[in-house]
């Protein structure tokens, strides 16, 4: 098996590309030679983040987009039968797309939307995609968490948060940030041995248009809270350094701030409750295997 050596040359898929952290994380991975492709809820988004990926970096192959609303599980399998037509190799797959939800909503397939959006979505596309990158290693898969999981707790027992949706939709986002770090150590575990690795990170508070849908409280609070808050190209850098720095290639599994790996809250560090969250999500999700290993 080759070394990772960067992702110059390599196709980078990076869902939520069309704003803030993660088009920031794009144009710099296409700066350093990656073929990237966005994926986007909005098809005159997500072209005009390729053309702005593109004119940031000229000299790397061409930016390319994708589009689903990866609430829905129909649009994300979707997704990933349309990149494997397309790619033949996926290097890296970044699962950055999320939001945060004031008041509880419920997806056309029955998922509350945080939930499907933060974790199953990207639980699914990893869930459909991982063979093909496994056919190809070294491979990298990074998952935007967050510190809001540190006072977080998986509730198995009221996962549509019929009852526990609260703090404006803060604590659901808890959750799902929660979800990220627990998948990404259940997948770097069964992923052992097979050249593609798994991580996720914490971005910092970052200035972008994230929770500015919420109602007029929380855009007065965001704005509120921007001169203290990191750039999005600050907050994408810990991003692009897993996707990218050879030297974190024996991290797999690992929780991330600044480029350090850190030991997220005990919840996050459960492997019992990662492994029941595993099978549940496998059949929230119907999931191709609930374990990748049985490939």
């Amino acid at each position: 098996m080759t070394e990772w050596t960067g992702v110059a040359g390599r196709r980078v898929v990076i869902t939520g590309g069309t704003g803030g952290i993660g088009l920031a994380a794009a144009e710099e991975l296409g700066r350093r030679g990656a073929a990237v492709t966005v994926v986007g809820h909005s098809e005159e988004r997500a072209a005009a983040a390729a053309a702005q990926i593109a004119e940031a970096a000229p000299e790397a192959p061409p930016a390319e987009y994708a589009v689903a609303d990866l609430r829905l599980q129909t649009e994300v399998r979707r997704l990933a039968a349309d990149l494997q037509e397309r790619y033949r190799v996926i290097d890296v797959l970044v699962n950055n797309a999320g939001a945060m939800f004031a008041r509880r909503q419920v997806t056309a397939e029955g998922f509350e939307a945080t939930w499907a959006l933060n974790h199953l979505a990207p639980f699914l596309l990893t869930a459909l995609l991982v063979d093909r990158m496994k056919q190809h290693p070294p491979a990298r898969i990074v998952t935007t968490a967050s510190a809001a999981h540190q006072p977080a707790r998986i509730p198995f027992d009221d996962l549509g948060a019929e009852r526990s949706y609260r703090n404006r939709g803060y604590a659901r986002y808890g959750e799902t940030k929660l979800a990220n770090i627990l998948f990404t150590a259940q997948l770097a575990e069964f992923l052992e041995g097979s050249g593609v690795t798994a991580y996720c990170y914490h971005p910092g508070l970052v200035a972008t248009g994230f929770n500015m849908g919420n109602g007029p409280f929380m855009r007065l609070t965001m704005r509120a809270i921007k001169p203290f808050s990191r750039s999005p190209e600050e907050g994408a850098d810990t991003l692009v350094w897993l996707a990218d720095a050879p030297e974190v290639a024996g991290e797999s599994g690992g929780y991330f701030v600044d480029r350090q790996r850190v030991l997220p809250s005990a919840a996050a560090q459960d492997m019992g409750t990662a492994r029941h969250l595993w099978e549940l999500s496998s059949r929230q999700t119907s999931a191709p295997r609930a374990d990748p290993r049985s490939a």
